[in-house]
């Protein structure tokens, strides 16, 4: 009996070393903590992933396993474990390498498209802030006022103008305004400062439970650098004037549990228009950031910008054919405006035990706009002119908060998030007036203050059944919709709220380390404006969007990726606040269907090559054939190639984009002209501290429309109005040079 005891004892002291947990820490040659490190258990087969304070988990470890830890960027570490790693919280130093594609294991990634796109970043670094959204494979912009004014996008076949379909964010806190003087969804985000960039998350489809208002064609979040390797100054100087410096200072160093930072840039320039711009930019940006011993995070950041600007704005493709006007010409030249942004952001990581961690953020931004604009010229007003004035003061408050759980549903391992979010927008004197001249006010349009307040909850989850996920999700949505119109002769409040529940399913399959099938499907919503709200008495004011998407990432040699997607969205409805004309306009039942493919390949240690293409159809379902084209939407477009890194000191990148012909009416009688431009950039480090640099834009000096629109408008000498593409000129051969100093 006693000999049966003793067995029984050793077989169970057995089970439990097989049982027991592997915990770590997973930071870099700084200490820092490192997320979505990949941990695998070559010996078991058992894998996670390091969350965002760098520390992860890995059940049914043993002493004498055989453990791998990697990301791309990083040199793989390799061990077996030892009877210390299992007792403690071991920490575990990764080391920085040179971005390589043969390192990249699509299983290992939580997002295999996003980890490419880290690679691009590597590679071929922004290098303005018009690049910043560029970033996002299939996603196109355009200026047309003067530089200052937040640029139009393109994506999945959406005129998205400024922001209306799709949800930015930078470090938790929302770049879209809400119900905006402008219009719907306005994103600014000149106040981000390109090389204060850490990572790019984004998402296509309303597939995410973890976003809500704007998210129809997709999301873009932005994550800002915790800490800074070096400080720098760089001074940059080119063509039409156009001047940019930049200073980048460590303020805490050689610390490992904290840092901060400073970012001041100045960014100045005519551009390449006979009416100059006059165009400048100020943006302040500082980052604190504390780890504690209990590994929490917590991060303050700062910023300030201010810009002002004027504008020739777009012009009628008559004028420019009859030699009135040049191409870089204007019919009126006092077009422009003025904006600032000031945002506090606090966040915090903290893990709640061993298997539970908490993200919150809460943030303020105060928030300034004016807008000169004249689109129509002497349609409405033949003596004094359509110029118009959009004005704002707006004051923004909000938090997000999420929690995180790991766990297992019998031998399933399960990940469980839940969330919370708030925003409070008040907005007063939100204004659309006739104007002259930048200086008088001819009539008031619209005047009005308005609050619009959005309370969110989700849950999702996702099930790992080896090679096989399953995540659910699902998400309710709060608006409260408040608006004071103070051209009416008595104080009045319009209110109206609405609740909208929107759920997601999603499916991956991995067929092999380096092939994963994905099936993503959900319910969004398209956003709306508080006075679109209020004029249509709440009714069909958040119509759904259902969106589905079958795709796969694959990589069929060490140093190619393919990622391609079939997709389809459909909107039952859409009420559109029209903030250039004060009118409401329903667009009814619209589908869209397209092809994404991107593609990757390392030809060497050096040579990177990148495109992305999509092709998509766009139309409305509630008009005949023939006059049911979207316009401005997109048909086909591609980006794409070759970076150069670390060749004698030199790196760089050609860089190519293609926006094909697209119908710019409802018929398609009038056609937006596709382009073809290609940039250049150049570096050359002259010692350890010095880079010198090269950029050119528009490298063949092509002539092409960065933004183009079917307006009917009416010059001062003509007695009929026109409806014709009116435009805005693409930038000509524009060369700027710099220097960077390191220390």
């Amino acid at each position: 009996m006693r000999l049966i005891i003793i067995n029984l004892f050793a077989i169970a002291t057995c089970l439990g070393l097989n049982a027991q947990t592997l915990k770590g820490k997973v930071v870099d040659t700084k200490n820092q903590p490192i997320e979505d490190a990949y941990v695998f258990n070559m010996t078991s087969g058992n894998h996670t992933h390091s969350s965002g304070d760098g520390v992860f988990f890995i059940g049914s470890t043993k002493v004498g396993d055989s453990i791998s830890i990697g990301l791309l960027g990083y040199e793989t570490l390799k061990f077996k474990v030892d009877n210390n790693q299992i007792s403690n919280q071991t920490i575990f130093i990764l080391n920085e390498k040179i971005f390589s594609l043969d390192e990249l294991v699509i299983s290992e990634s939580i997002n295999p498209v996003n980890t490419i796109v880290r690679l691009d970043i590597a590679t071929n670094p922004v290098n303005s802030s018009q690049d910043i959204l560029r970033k996002v494979p299939g996603l196109f912009i355009g200026q047309h006022a003067g530089g200052g004014k937040a640029e139009q996008i393109f994506l999945r076949g959406f005129d998205i103008d400024h922001g209306t379909d799709v949800a930015i964010s930078v470090d938790g806190m929302p770049v879209n305004m809400v119900s905006h003087a402008h219009g719907q969804g306005y994103s600014d985000l000149h106040f981000l400062i390109p090389e204060t960039i850490n990572t790019i998350d984004f998402g296509k489809g309303p597939y995410y439970a973890g976003v809500g208002d704007f998210n129809t064609a997709g999301y873009v979040g932005f994550s800002t650098l915790n800490r800074l390797k070096e400080s720098s100054i760089t001074v940059s100087a080119g063509q039409f004037n156009t001047i940019r410096t930049l200073g980048m200072f460590n303020l805490i160093e050689d610390q490992s549990n904290q840092s901060a930072y400073a970012a001041i840039e100045y960014l100045a320039g005519d551009g390449p228009f006979e009416s100059p711009q006059g165009f400048n930019r100020l943006n302040i940006f500082g980052k604190y950031t504390s780890i504690f011993k209990n590994n929490d995070k917590l991060s303050v950041t700062a910023s300030h910008f201010t810009s002002r600007w004027d504008a020739s704005g777009q012009i009628p493709q008559r004028a420019v054919d009859d030699g009135s006007i040049t191409r870089f010409g204007a019919i009126d030249d006092t077009e422009g405006g003025n904006t600032s942004r000031t945002n506090v952001n606090i966040a915090l990581n903290k893990r709640i035990d061993d298997e539970t961690t908490l993200k919150s953020n809460m943030y303020y931004s105060k928030y300034d706009f004016e807008l000169y604009s004249n689109f129509t010229f002497f349609l409405e007003d033949p003596i004094n002119g359509d110029q118009i004035r959009q004005r704002e003061n707006r004051d923004i408050i909000g938090l997000n908060s999420s929690i995180t759980k790991n766990t297992n549903l019998g031998n399933v391992p399960v990940e469980v998030s839940s969330g919370f979010g708030f925003r409070h927008d008040m907005v007063r004197d939100v204004e659309l007036s006739r104007s002259l001249n930048r200086s008088t006010t001819l009539e008031n349009i619209q005047l009005g203050d308005l609050d619009q307040t959005n309370i969110d909850g989700f849950v999702k989850a996702k099930f790992d059944f080896g090679k096989f996920s399953i995540a659910p999700g699902l998400r309710l949505d709060y608006f409260k919709f408040m608006y004071n119109d103070k051209l009416q002769p008595t104080y009045t409040v319009q209110s109206e709220n609405k609740t909208i529940v929107s759920p997601k399913l999603n499916f991956y399959y991995d067929l092999n380390r380096n092939m994963q099938l994905f099936l993503k499907s959900g319910i969004g919503f398209h956003s709306n404006d508080t006075r679109v709200v209020v004029n249509n008495l709440g009714e069909d004011i958040l119509p759904r969007a259902y969106g589905v998407d079958l795709g796969t990432v694959w990589k069929p040699a060490s140093n190619l990726v393919v990622n391609t997607a079939l997709w389809y969205l459909y909107l039952e409805q859409e009420f559109v606040y029209v903030g250039d004309a004060g009118i409401v306009e329903p667009s009814g039942r619209t589908e869209r269907f397209g092809l994404d493919l991107g593609l990757r390949y390392q030809i060497n240690d050096w040579l990177y090559f990148d495109s992305d293409a999509t092709y998509t159809d766009a139309k409305s379902l509630d008009d005949p054939d023939g006059e049911n084209f979207i316009p401005l939407a997109p048909k086909f477009t591609a980006t794409g190639g070759f970076s150069v890194s670390n060749l004698d000191n030199f790196s760089g990148g050609l860089r190519m984009r293609y926006l094909g012909d697209r119908p710019a009416n409802e018929d398609n009688s009038i056609v937006a002209e596709g382009y073809f431009v290609t940039d250049l950039n150049l570096n050359y480090n002259l010692s350890k501290n010095i880079t010198l640099g090269l950029i050119i834009e528009n490298l063949f000096d092509v002539d092409w429309n960065e933004t183009q629109f079917a307006t009917e408008s009416r010059l001062a000498s003509e007695v009929d109005s026109v409806e014709e593409i009116h435009f805005t000129p693409g930038t000509p051969f524009f060369l700027r040079g710099s220097i960077t100093y390191r220390f």
